[in-house]
């Protein structure tokens, strides 16, 4: 494992996340600096500046890493989307510009290590204005496209490292994450590990209550059922004061008692079978 150099203080908590997850990419990949350079188009000072902070990598520099690296390149592309936003903020002139002027620099730092350097002079200067749009023309539509496609793509950005975010830190798990109580999103199939539990957050909606896991009032749920619609019934008797024990999904002999209290409190037959008469009582 490398000894890496602390990151500069004044780098920002977006990039230095970045920074830091193309470190553990190239840590369990075993490649040194030079191996990594000899594999992509980008030299081993580069790549020494990129994973110390002291420069952004472009996002080509960072696909190249996941793909020698196997790792998930949608992911770290949507990190370095993130960081190159944090980063331009921090740094003086237009970020497209910026961009340019990074890439280029990376391109020709690359060349030099696989052929001659090329003479100043064959570089031709660059324009110093852009051209004028035609007479008579005037193109107010284009900036505002590209503005809101940046936004767009910016957000979508933010709502990927969200959810990988979650995903890491086992947070979002079960039905809640893709049903609530105002919503009609499909659940995840259910999978129950020994010992898990869900959690309730039952909620009042078109005046009945829903716990986030289910929208059913019909499912007949017994002894031994398991599933998300069983999630939600336990979410409610628990909520409604009947106790089921562990929220786990499943049936067991707990549940079914709670049911049976529920039933003869409100009059209903006591077979302990959640059915359509017991789901009108749990969701008022």
């Amino acid at each position: 494992m490398s000894r890496w150099k602390g990151l500069p203080a004044s780098l920002d908590h977006r990039v230095r996340h970045l920074v830091v997850q193309l470190r553990r990419l190239k840590d369990h990949s075993g490649l040194s600096l030079a191996a990594l350079a000899a594999r992509t188009s980008y030299s081993k000072s580069s790549w020494e500046r990129y994973l110390n902070g002291k420069k952004l990598p472009p996002r080509a520099a960072v696909e190249a890493l996941a793909r020698v690296c196997e790792a998930d390149v949608p992911r770290l592309l949507a990190l370095h989307e993130v960081a190159e936003q944090a980063w331009n903020a921090e740094q003086p002139g237009p970020p497209a510009e910026k961009a340019e002027k990074n890439e280029k620099n990376e391109t020709a730092e690359s060349n030099e290590t696989a052929e001659k350097p090329v003479p100043a002079t064959a570089v031709p200067p660059a324009t110093a204005t852009a051209a004028p749009p035609p007479s008579g023309r005037s193109m107010p539509f284009g900036p505002l496209v590209l503005g809101a496609l940046a936004v767009l793509v910016a957000a979508g950005a933010v709502l990927l490292v969200a959810r990988l975010w979650q995903d890491a830190n086992g947070i979002g798990r079960g039905a809640g994450a893709a049903m609530t109580a105002g919503g009609t999103g499909a659940a995840p199939a259910f999978t129950h590990r020994p010992g898990e539990v869900f959690g309730c957050r039952v909620q009042r909606s078109a005046g009945a209550l829903y716990a986030g896991h289910s929208r059913t009032d019909t499912a007949v749920l017994g002894s031994g059922a398991s599933g998300w619609d069983v999630v939600e019934a336990q979410c409610l008797l628990r909520h409604q004061g009947y106790d089921p024990g562990g929220v786990d999904g499943i049936v067991g002999g707990r549940t079914v008692r709670a049911v049976k209290r529920l039933q003869a409190t409100f009059k209903l037959p006591t077979d302990g079978i959640v059915g359509p008469d017991t789901w009108k009582v749990l969701r008022r």
